[in-house]
């Protein structure tokens, strides 16, 4: 299907609002009906086009971490970037849009460069100056699951920030470098009841996203550890929670399973 080229005033004005109120405000012009868009705060350009005032319309993206995350088969048309899709509607071009700025946030790296570039200057030669580097990370650590997880527990739904946490999967302490530390995908965002009970090796999670359960918890926490949908797991986030079966998992000391078993009894 041809888009429409050049952009007539219709068209190029819901395109123009589609980016603007997506978070992509640099706009770029037009080359062959694709209007080109990027953003100060997310990267990769997008490109957005249409067939006419009534659709179809078509985004394309240069972004290969927020495409592979996407998972979505490109349609056959050609334009710009690595991948195109099309859409009947424009709300549902808004509500990818949506995802597509979110990833582009957070992928591949960009919570490990923005790390980088506020803490190069910062000393580290203390237990306390190290501390202070530590809050620095593991804050633009939530930003980043925030961003990728669109600010809701998976598994729950709760949206309520103050009783979300942004969970390693692999524990600070124990990464090798910043870039583990700092990986989106090596980070769930779960409830605080959630998080603590997998913080503690009492729950984990299956290939599939569906979670495990600890033996050792009460009848109560079972029931309290409510979730209404397994974790959308990537081939990334998989690795790393083979890592917490193996290593986590089952591993808490006996008190800490039986406190968490105290406090819901």
């Amino acid at each position: 299907m041809k888009l429409e080229a050049p952009q007539g005033f219709v068209v190029a004005e819901e395109c123009r609002k589609a980016a603007w109120q997506s978070g992509y405000r640099r706009t770029f012009g037009q080359q062959d009906g694709w209007a080109r868009y990027s953003s100060t705060t997310a990267r990769g350009d997008i490109h957005l086009g249409a067939a006419g005032p009534d659709g179809p319309w078509f985004l394309a993206l240069d972004h290969p971490g927020v495409i592979a995350e996407l998972g979505l088969t490109s349609a056959g048309i050609p334009g710009p970037g690595h991948a195109r899709y099309t859409f009947s509607t424009l709300r549902d071009l808004y509500v990818l849009l949506a995802r597509v700025y979110a990833l582009a946030r957070s992928l591949p790296d960009a919570p490990l460069q923005t790390f980088v570039a506020k803490t190069k200057d910062l000393p580290r030669s203390t237990e306390a100056e190290r501390l202070v580097v530590q809050r620095v990370g593991q804050d633009i650590f939530r930003e980043g699951l925030l961003a990728y997880w669109g600010g809701r527990c998976p598994l729950t739904g709760i949206t309520d920030p103050a009783l979300l946490r942004a969970s390693h999967i692999k524990p600070w302490a124990r990464c090798a470098s910043d870039a583990e530390r700092l990986d989106v995908h090596n980070g769930l965002l779960l409830s605080a009841l959630w998080d603590a009970a997998f913080d503690r090796g009492l729950v984990t999670f299956e290939d599939d996203g569906t979670p495990r359960l600890s033996r050792s918890l009460s009848s109560q926490a079972l029931t309290a550890l409510a979730w209404s949908e397994p974790l959308p797991l990537t081939a990334q986030h998989r690795a790393w929670v083979i890592w917490h079966r193996e290593n986590i998992f089952e591993a808490a000391m006996p008190d800490q399973a039986a406190g968490l078993r105290a406090s819901t009894e």
